[in-house]
This record gives structure tokens, sequence and C-alpha cells, in this order.
């Protein structure tokens, strides 16, 4: 199956491009503790009165120290495994950096007040990447960006193996607090997608990002609790906004042209802190010991630990009804399965424990409704029309959960009070 919304590249030639949460209602535990350090103590941790590294200076100073320790202020963050990589890549030895999440991570820059203040424009996944290639030369820097726009945690770990995993990276940087909702589901989602990635064969190293919208919506609540769980690496641009609203060091319209992307500006504040959060790990580099092995039990409940999206190629309809194979290019998903006449009637045989449908929504008149049944059972309604919306995109619905895996009938056909009569299944997200 063709990759999905991955770029990837030596970051000898890296790109400096564009790079797009909901309520919360939990309760978090509020530690602090400078970023930087690992709370494994003895354990992880070796002769604190080695020199400091020098380290390669932020390309901006928009943040103060106190803004740093409000960007990180969590005492669970272990950073062992993240020195690992960084002492990998200064002895030379290759290393593959990769960020997956939303628009955000992707490339969205929204147009800013004070943009025409920035000197260089990039998305902050850039800047991140930039600080591995700046601050070891001497190491082959191989980046993923695996953002696609419009998408949460629970397309992203249907998708996570292929578009991050099967490059083995190192380290992967993971950003989904303003797609993902503050609830339960997207708590099992994220937590399923970063336990998945902790516990692979060659462990990299996780870090958790947690954006949120100029309205101070984020879904962070509910992320850091699991990060909280395992100990990971975290920072926070959502942390600063309401302060420096309050005080009026930047607007709403300084950091966003658009409420959800971040301006220049916000980007390169959300680079500076992952910036400065590298260096300080890597200033006392020699003050860490080996990270010990990932052996801690899933936070939540492991429902898609083996996930996996299916598309054309990948499986056979048992019948295909008014469908067709669609080569149509939609946004990059490439070959789906589309109708534009008829009552659809797509079937699958499929052996999941749980199953959702991928498909598109568009803003035009002629997309409409479709009704997806389970063994003869009527589980989900699936909204291809978006009259009105901000514009066409790839939306993840789950249509079917259960505790075993089995064997199902599904079939996508027209529901009765559709109105537009096109539509188009992009994948099958089957998890067991």
């Amino acid at each position: 199956m063709r990759k999905l919304g991955v770029i990837f590249c030596l970051a000898a030639v890296l790109s400096l491009a564009a790079c797009g949460a909901k309520d919360e209602n939990q309760e978090t535990p509020e530690p602090t503790v400078n970023a930087g350090q690992s709370v494994d103590d003895e354990e992880n941790t070796a002769p604190t009165d080695a020199p400091k590294r020098t380290t390669v200076p932020s390309r901006t100073e928009y943040l103060t120290e106190e803004d740093m320790q409000t960007a990180s202020p969590w005492q669970t963050c272990d950073n062992a495994a993240l020195a690992a990589v960084m002492k990998k890549a200064e002895a030379g030895e290759p290393v593959t950096i990769a960020t997956i999440g939303g628009s955000i991570t992707q490339g969205t820059i929204s147009s800013g007040a004070k943009d025409s203040q920035v000197k260089q424009k990039s998305c902050y996944a850039d800047i991140f990447f930039a600080w591995w290639k700046e601050t070891f030369p001497q190491s082959e820097i191989t980046v993923v960006n695996a953002g696609i726009g419009a998408t949460d945690s629970y397309l992203g770990v249907h998708r996570l193996q292929e578009d991050v995993l099967d490059y083995n990276p190192d380290v992967v940087l993971v950003e989904y607090s303003v797609n993902d909702g503050g609830n339960n589901t997207f708590k099992i989602t994220y937590d399923n997608l970063v336990y998945k990635m902790a516990t692979m064969e060659n462990a990299p190293a996780v870090m958790l990002l947690f954006m949120g919208q100029t309205n101070l919506s984020s879904a962070q609540n509910v992320h850091q609790l699991v990060g909280f769980q395992y100990g990971f690496p975290m920072v926070s641009y959502i942390n600063l906004l309401s302060g420096w609203f309050d005080s009026g060091r930047y607007t709403e319209k300084d950091l966003s042209g658009d409420v959800t992307h971040p301006s220049a500006l916000g980007h390169a504040v959300v680079g500076e802190i992952l910036w400065k959060y590298l260096n300080q790990v890597y200033a006392d580099l020699d003050t860490y010991s080996d990270p010990v092995k990932f052996d801690k039990k899933i936070f939540t409940k492991a429902k898609y630990l083996d996930a996996e999206l299916a598309g054309v190629g990948d499986i056979t309809p048992e019948n295909m009804g008014s469908f067709t194979e669609n080569g149509k290019d939609f946004n990059g998903w490439g070959d789906v399965w589309k109708t534009t006449d008829g009552d659809g009637n797509l079937v699958f045989k499929i052996k999941c424990r749980n199953l959702g449908i991928l498909f598109w929504r568009s803003t035009g008149n002629s997309y409409g409704n479709y009704e997806v049944l389970v063994d003869g059972v009527s589980v989900a309604t699936l909204q291809g029309e978006f009259p009105g919306g901000w514009g066409n995109y790839a939306q993840s619905q789950e249509v079917f959960t259960s505790d075993a895996d089995a064997e199902h009938t599904v079939i996508i056909k027209k529901a009765a009070n559709s109105k537009g009569d096109d539509f188009a299944v992009l994948r099958l997200m089957i998890s067991h």
C-alpha cells in the first residue's frame, strides 16, 4: 500500500516549509520540575559532576526561563531514552527522527498579525528536525514527517506502523492535542498509539507535544495523563497561551490567523520550546545512564495495538455493487472505492475485533450519506456530505467494536435519507 502523508528525506536537504481540540473535563496531576531532568534517579542517572556540552543556540529568543518552566512542568519526564539517541548521533551513527500528528505537524501556518517580524518562517517540525541536523553534523539524520491534516490519534494508531514504525525511528514526536477530543475514547486511542511505539523492539524515544487553539481548547488534560503514566518527555504550547493573553504580551491574532493553526510566530515559539528542551537534555548528556527497558502495563486497555489500514489492493470486496476502484487522488490517499450512482452495496468479509471506516467528506452537493451494516445489523451512518464546511477531508469513524476477533460481513450502502449519490471509502480501519 502507498505510504500516506509521509515526507521522508535526509536532514542535509531539509526544506523549511509551512506546517494545523476540543474541551476537556478531567482533573490532572500538577507536578513541577525543570525540563531535562530524569525521574529514575540512581537507576538512570550518571554522576552529576560531568561537564556540560556546548549547545547550538536556538534560532529565536521569544521565551524566558520562566516560560520554559511553564511549557514543561512535569516531574515524570524521563529523558534517558532521548539522551541515548543523542549519544548515538554524537558518535556519528545514523539516526531517524519522526513526527506524527495533524495539519500543524504536516505543514499548515496561518497568517498572524506579527508574522512580518518573524525572520525565518518555518513549521515547528522543521525546526525540530533542524536541531538534530545542526547539533550532530557528523551523523546522517533521516527525518519522517507523518503529519496529515484533519486527522486524530484514532486514525493515527491505525497508520502508525506503515507511516512511522516501518522506518525504525529512533525518536518520535507526537502531536494530537488539537484534533483529539478530551474524552475517554481519545485517551484510549492516544494511549495505544504511544504505548505501541514504546514497546517496539527498537524502542524509539517517545516525546509528546501538547498544542492548543487560541481559544484555549486542547486535549492536553487527557494526553498528559498518558504521558505522566509512562514518564515520557512532555512539552506544552497551550500552557503558555492563557498567561500571555492575560498579560497582553501576545494576542490571539498574533499567534493564529484562524484560531486552530499557529501563525509563523506561533510555530517559531513551538520550535523554540522544543529546541531549548533538547538543548537542556544535551547539555547534561553525561548525567544520563542507559535507559531501562520499557515494561509498564498499558494505562487504559489494549484495543488498537494490532491496528492497520486496508485499502484497494490489500483486501478484495465480496461484492463491489455500484462502487468502482477510483484512481483519483483524494489528498494523497490514492486508489479508493467510490460510487457516483446506484445504491452502493459494497460488501466485505472482514476478520476483526474493532472496525472503522475512513471515508471522504465533501462540501459539494453530490456527496451523500451511507449506512454500514455488520452481520445484517445497521451500526452506523457515514455522513459524506459536508455542506458549508471548511473543506474536503478524510473522516475516520469507528462503526463496530467487540471483545472477540471474528469474521463479519460488512455492507456499505446508500442511506434511505441520502440526498447525494457520491461516496468514497478510502480505507477500512481494522484491529484484532
